[in-house]
């Protein structure tokens, strides 16, 4: 009773709880906000993000034999999570994930009590430009991170304090932003500069190392890969951060947008006063850094300041003159260095600090407001720096109004999966080009997808197209057809055993291209041809290496899993057996 009175009674109890409510309320509301169009049955493909009702683990989606490991391990955990829950509702977890957990994450890292300025933190990083514009290109494993990244941050500075369980939270975030290369590189990095230093060696020598061993299924798959692993260094200008607005690149890249696609940038986005909105949440996050410097210590936030500072300068890399040339050298020389071409990906550290800055800044200035004229309009602003965002980008709401709508996949791809899975083998799929527009998909355009649908090998170009300039892609065996086919041979002399013609994703293909097949199947969208001349190669000999690395990275998760439902489990039964005295007490 005594502990009761001192804390401020029931009805400080009551405030307490709702202030632990309100951020899940916020983040559940943004969820619904922004995903209200997945409440309609279907798939939504658009660009990078393509899920089908049932995606085979095989050994291509765990190392592919001579394209880059840019979607390695993310498939195959698709792939796995794929045999348990159907894709459609596996697609809605992952969505729903991404924003719940953005907010939530922000709103928890924020050093403050006053539950207003983490509604301010909440909105301002689960409803920026940023998360906006890779939700409409599709790369939600980029998103995954994305949302990892508040927890990481947070499980760092308790590892620093000496927090219990922080590390193992650490590595749990760790492991969730490894699921694509980018993601796992990021949180390296971030790892890397929080936590090596003065007074946290073990702890630092531990979460370096496992977070690298998380990285080990791409890095080992790339180190492997039949390919050179070197990019087209014409990517550099066609991948740099656009200007959105009057403003220009690098005050796009202030306010977290400035991607490359200008089809997955929200319209309002090109608006005047979006610039000065910018000017204005740098102004508010400038109030709020003596405040972070504060309430965090100092080596935590300038070590943070540090990782934003330097993610923003690597976006803004590709956009400065004399750094395209050499970045064009880098990505044309270095194997792996085209993960740097597309900078404006790297933003996710410098969103996370604008974000916590400014609600701290806006806390200043409410808190400022209240001892100059009275607490209601200190309220008002924290509301109004809470609605900014969502003010600026009002067409983030209802799936990007609209673009995010999902569809169903036709019969044709189901009766084809199920010709090719019994009597597997190698899959040309034409029109010959990574991406596809179909008018079932209301003309979007998304990755080829019969890669992840047939469940065997299949050969895409990954030559990309933007604005009349071709990107090179990095797969040798994709360059030697696209040479048969620009020389006019017909596509059976490439040896596959399938030829797939997406009738509804283009013109007809040129029956010289389909010469010597035969037809097995042809529906409203898909024909399916076979090579009568195909005769089976043996097995490549795939790299122990990479099988390897995805078990120790597979066996580190879920150690970090089982250890943490371990320490859950002991906390609930030592809490069944405590005495009066120590449940109190605990």
């Amino acid at each position: 009773m005594r502990e009761r009175l001192r804390q401020g009674g029931p009805a400080a109890e009551r405030g307490r709880a709702v202030g632990r409510l309100v951020p899940h309320l916020v983040a559940a509301a943004v969820t619904a906000v922004v995903l209200a169009p997945l409440a309609r049955p279907g798939y939504v493909l658009r660009y990078d993000m393509v899920f089908v009702p049932r995606q085979a683990l095989s050994w291509e989606v765990i190392a592919p034999a001579t394209a880059l490991p840019r979607a390695v391990p993310q498939d195959a955990v698709v792939a796995l999570a794929n045999q348990l829950v159907p894709g459609w509702l596996l697609q809605r977890l992952v969505l729903v994930a991404i924003l719940y957990f953005a907010a939530l994450g922000a709103a928890r890292l924020v050093p403050t009590r006053r539950t207003a300025v983490r509604v301010v933190a909440a909105l301002g990083y689960a409803w920026t430009p940023y998360l906006a514009e890779r939700l409409l290109i599709g790369q939600w494993g980029l998103l995954v991170a994305y949302a990892a990244m508040p927890w990481l941050v947070r499980a760092a500075i308790g590892v620093r304090a000496g927090e219990r369980g922080a590390l193992r939270r650490l590595l749990l975030a760790a492991a969730v932003s490894a699921i694509t290369p980018t993601g796992g590189l990021l949180a390296l990095v971030v790892v890397a500069v929080l936590l090596v230093g003065r007074g946290t060696a073990r702890s630092a020598s531990v979460g370096v190392g496992v977070t690298l061993l998380l990285n080990a299924p791409w890095l080992v798959a790339g180190f492997t890969s039949a390919g050179e692993g070197r990019s087209d260094p014409a990517g550099v200008a066609v991948f740099a951060a656009r200007a959105e607005n009057w403003a220009g690149p690098l005050v796009a890249l202030a306010g977290t947008g400035g991607i490359w696609n200008a089809q997955a940038t929200p319209a309002s986005r090109a608006g005047l006063l979006v610039p000065v909105a910018t000017g204005l949440l740098l102004v508010v996050a400038a109030a709020g850094v003596p405040l972070l410097r504060r309430r965090w210590a100092a080596g935590v936030t300038n070590r943070l300041g540090l990782l934003a500072v330097g993610s923003w300068l690597a976006a803004v890399f590709g956009v400065l003159p004399g750094a395209v040339t050499v970045l064009g050298w880098l990505v044309a020389n270095v194997p792996g260095a085209g993960l740097l071409r597309d900078g404006q990906k790297l933003l996710i550290p410098y969103a996370l600090l604008l974000a916590v800055a400014v609600a701290l800044g806006a806390e200043r200035l409410a808190g400022w407001l209240t001892a100059r004229f009275d607490a209601a309009t200190g309220r008002v602003l924290l509301v109004g720096a809470a609605l900014l965002p969502v003010a600026v980008l009002p067409d983030l709401a209802f799936g990007g109004v609209g673009r995010l709508r999902p569809v169903a996949w036709p019969a044709d791809w189901a009766a084809v999966a199920r010709l090719v899975q019994e009597r597997p083998g190698e899959v040309i799929s034409l029109p010959f080009q990574e991406y596809q527009s179909y008018s079932w998909n209301d003309d979007q355009v998304v990755i080829d997808p019969a890669p992840r649908y047939l469940g065997v090998p299949v050969l895409i170009d990954d030559t990309l197209r933007v604005d009349g300039t071709a990107v090179a892609g990095e797969d040798p065996q994709a360059a030697r057809v696209r040479d048969l086919l620009d020389a006019g041979e017909p596509v059976a002399t490439a040896g596959p055993r399938w030829v797939l013609v997406q009738r509804a994703a283009g013109p007809p293909v040129d029956p010289a291209t389909l010469a010597g097949l035969h037809r097995v199947y042809a529906g409203e969208d898909l024909t399916l041809y076979e090579n009568p001349q195909w005769r089976q190669a043996p097995a490549p000999a795939r790299p122990g290496p990479v099988g390897l690395a995805h078990l120790l990275a597979a066996t580190v998760v879920l150690a970090i899993g089982f250890s943490d439902a371990a320490r859950r489990s002991y906390r609930v039964v030592a809490s069944r057996h405590a005495s009066p005295a120590e449940g109190e007490g605990g």
